[in-house]
């Protein structure tokens, strides 16, 4: 349902997301310095481990969980993680000639990512 309360909910989770992940991919480049992008791979994957447990945490009956809902996966997870700097990372690995490791950053996000949002749902059973 549209309300203040829940755009305001989502706008701080979103925010508070968006910091994180400019704090965490920056600290992890200064101590990573590659080319493989650790920092946005990083995030996507801890992102992908809290919807799990938002999302095991809904199913597990709990009623009031769609304001937590709306924080964390839609705000904070939202803001925290970012398709669109892993797909524009893939697509400069690709133009600067390392197609391999473009293909290899795709397939380990993909299936990290979905063995760490199994991981995080089961975790709260």
């Amino acid at each position: 349902m549209i309300s203040i309360k829940n755009i305001l909910t989502v706008m701080l989770g979103s925010g508070i997301g968006g910091a994180l992940r400019f704090i965490s991919s920056e600290y992890i480049k200064q101590y990573l310095p590659t080319r493989f992008p650790y920092g946005t791979f990083f995030v996507n994957l801890l992102g992908c481990f809290i919807i799990g447990i938002v999302y095991g945490l809904s199913i597990k009956g709990n009623q009031d969980s769609n304001g937590l809902k709306l924080l964390l996966a839609t705000g904070f997870c939202g803001g925290f993680t970012t398709f669109s700097a892993f797909t524009s990372e893939n697509l400069e690995l690709i133009r600067s000639g390392n197609q391999l490791t473009a293909l290899f950053y795709i397939l380990i996000s993909v299936v990290i990512g979905i063995v760490s949002t199994y991981t995080g749902s089961i975790l709260i059973k």
